[in-house]
C-alpha cells in the first residue's frame, strides 16, 4: 500500500467531514474485513481487520463470542445448528448457537484458561492482498456509508449537547407555519406553537432560538427550536448579564406570555448587590438588549423574596399593594380602587402573570377611599399605643 498516498487520503476526509483521523482509520478497516469476508470468508462469520500504519499491511482475524447454556441455546443432537448469516435470538434471551459465531466456553479455555462468557477468542487468519472487483466495490460502499453515518452521529452529538441552550441561525425558508432556521451544520425548525406572536421571519433574518429537543432520525439530527419558551428570557438574561451566568445573582421564577409581556423575579444572597439594578443594567443597556431581541416584548424584573406576602407584592408591581393576606393555596390582596385596573392588567394579564410567578393563586378586591383612611388612622393608633407602651 502506497503509506504517503494513504495517509494523505486519511487526512483529507477528516479534514472535509470534521472526522477524527482515528475514526477515519476504524472505517476503512471495518470496509477491508468487509471484502476480505466477501473474497475468502463465509457469510455470518465476523471478520477483524488490522492496518500497520507503517508498513501499510492488512492483518485480520476470525472473531468469535464465548457462550455456555446460560447464554445460548445448543442444538439436540441430531439438530442442525444454527449457520446463518444473523444472530438469533430467542424469547428467553439466550443466542441460538452458531459454530461461525460462537465458542464454547469448554473450547475457549483451551486457547485461553482465564477467558470469560461474553469475552472474544480472536484467531488469525492468513493476509491477503488481493481482492476482486465484487469485493472492492463492497468495501468502497461500507466506507461511504460508515462515513456518512459517522458524520451523522458527530453533528446529532454535537446538537444533543446544546439541547437547552440558545442558538444563533439564520432564516433560510418558511414552509407553511413552521419556520426553517440555518443553523450550522444542519437545519432547525420553529413550528408555530413555539414561534412569537405576530413576528415575521424573512429570508436572510438573524435570530436567537432556544434548543428545545435534538431528535436523530435516519436523515439526520431534527433540532426543534422555540422562540416563545419562558426558559428562553432566562438563558438571554445568562448571555447578557454576567452576574446571572455566574450565579451571583439568581433567576428564581419566570412567567411569560411570549410577544406581550413577561416577568423575571430575581435574588443575591451577595452582601451589597442589587439583583435588580444588575440584570437592568446601567440605563437599561442589559435589558434592554434582550428586549429587542425579543421584538419589543414588555419585560418586568422584580425582587425575589422569601416572605410570600412580600413576594406577592413585588409581582403586581406596578400597581400600588394595601395589603395581601395567605389563606392555604390562595393569596387575598387588597388594592386601592384606583389601582384596581393596573394590578389586575390589561385582558387579566398583570395578576395572571403574577400567579404564575409566585405560584400562588391570587385573588383581587379593591378597597375605598374612606375605608384606606380608617386603616391608615388604626394603624397610625396602633403605632402610638406601641410607643407608649
Amino acid at each position: 500500500m502506497d503509506i504517503k498516498g494513504f495517509s494523505s487520503a486519511v487526512s483529507q476526509i477528516a479534514t472535509e467531514k470534521e472526522i477524527p483521523q482515528e475514526k477515519v482509520v476504524d472505517i476503512i478497516e471495518q470496509a477491508i474485513a468487509t471484502a476480505y469476508k466477501k473474497e475468502y470468508r463465509e457469510k455470518g462469520e465476523v471478520i477483524k481487520a488490522k492496518l500497520d500504519p507503517k508498513t501499510g499491511e492488512a492483518k485480520f482475524w476470525l472473531v468469535k463470542t464465548v457462550v455456555d447454556e446460560n447464554t445460548a441455546i445448543f442444538p439436540d443432537e441430531g439438530e442442525e445448528e444454527h449457520s446463518g448469516a444473523e444472530e438469533e435470538e430467542t424469547e428467553e434471551g439466550k443466542v441460538r448457537f452458531n459454530p461461525k459465531r460462537h465458542i464454547t466456553l469448554e473450547e475457549a479455555k483451551k486457547i485461553e484458561k482465564k477467558i470469560k462468557v461474553g469475552e472474544e477468542v480472536e484467531n488469525e487468519l492468513d493476509s491477503k492482498q488481493e481482492f476482486g472487483r465484487i469485493a472492492a466495490q463492497t468495501a468502497k460502499q461500507v466506507i461511504l456509508q460508515k462515513i456518512k453515518e459517522t458524520e451523522r452521529e458527530l453533528i446529532f452529538n454535537e446538537y444533543k449537547e446544546r439541547e437547552n441552550e440558545v442558538i444563533s441561525g439564520i432564516v433560510q425558508r418558511v414552509e407553511g407555519k413552521n419556520v426553517l432556521f440555518d443553523v450550522g451544520k444542519v437545519l432547525g425548525v420553529i413550528h408555530k406553537e413555539e414561534q412569537i406572536p405576530g413576528e415575521l421571519y424573512r429570508p436572510g433574518q438573524r435570530y436567537k432560538a432556544y434548543v428545545l429537543s435534538v431528535e436523530d432520525s435516519p436523515k439526520g439530527p431534527n433540532i426543534i427550536l422555540s422562540r416563545a419558551f419562558p426558559k428562553f428570557v432566562s438563558k438571554l438574561f445568562e448571555l447578557e448579564v454576567p452576574e446571572i451566568a455566574a450565579e451571583t445573582v439568581e433567576i428564581k421564577s419566570i412567567a411569560r406570555e411570549a410577544g406581550s409581556r413577561t416577568k423575571v423575579a430575581v435574588y443575591s444572597e451577595e452582601e451589597g448587590v442589587d439583583p435588580v439594578g444588575t440584570a437592568v443594567g446601567q440605563r437599561g443597556s442589559r435589558v434592554g438588549a434582550i428586549i429587542s431581541e425579543l421584538g419589543g416584548e414588555k419585560i418586568d424584573i422584580i425582587e425575589y423574596l422569601e416572605k410570600a406576602e412580600d413576594f406577592i407584592k413585588n409581582a403586581l408591581s406596578p400597581a400600588k399593594i394595601s395589603e395581601v393576606e395567605i389563606e392555604e393555596t390562595r393569596a387575598i390582596v387588597t388594592v386601592p380602587e384606583d389601582q384596581l385596573s393596573l394590578a389586575i392588567g390589561k385582558e387579566g394579564q398583570n395578576v395572571r402573570l403574577a400567579a404564575k410567578l409566585t405560584g400562588w393563586r391570587i385573588d383581587i378586591k379593591a378597597i375605598g377611599k374612606e375605608e384606606i383612611e380608617q386603616t391608615a388612622e388604626a394603624n397610625e393608633a396602633e403605632g402610638e399605643n406601641k410607643e407608649e407602651k
